[in-house]
């Protein structure tokens, strides 16, 4: 279902470093309420779950979860 890939989707070229934004990206993935502490308990109540349809339907809210950070409007306004 994974497959791993060590190229980079995309050449990434940084000109000045923003702390700022560093925080709010590392906030927004992995923080308590981030994407990925998300992603995991969607998989986990996944595992946990007996009916296939909605097994089917957590596991593709997790991986929709992981597929990429999204930036909340409250956050952003830090910025």
């Amino acid at each position: 279902m994974f497959m791993h890939n060590r190229r980079l989707q995309y050449t990434v070229r940084v000109s000045a470093t923003n702390p700022g934004l560093a925080n709010l990206m590392l906030e927004q993935f992995g923080g308590p309420q981030g994407e990925l502490a998300a992603a995991m308990r969607y998989f986990t109540q996944a595992v946990a779950e007996e009916d296939p349809g909605r097994k089917d339907m957590l596991y593709d809210i997790a991986t929709e979860e992981l597929r990429a950070p999204r930036r909340s409007s409250a956050a952003s306004s830090r910025c």
